[in-house]
């Protein structure tokens, strides 16, 4: 798609730019709510997915990335 004709319009390009956050949100999706989120004492890491995260894996990662 030519993207000078796309831009001579407000409106096409509006649309376009309208689509390409729709695709971003369709595809990663919103952050979850604060209210889901089970509060823990501080200092408590969680991974990507919400998991809590325990002291000894965060050790062994950074033994890993140490012996790199």
């Amino acid at each position: 798609m030519p993207f000078r004709k796309l831009f001579l319009s407000r409106w096409s390009a509006l649309l376009w730019a309208g689509g390409i956050i729709w695709t971003a949100v369709d595809t990663v999706g919103f952050a979850p709510d604060k209210a889901h989120r089970v509060t823990e004492a501080p200092g408590t890491f969680h991974d990507a997915d919400g998991e809590p995260v325990e002291a000894q894996g965060l050790a062994l990662l950074a033994n890993a990335l140490r012996n790199d």
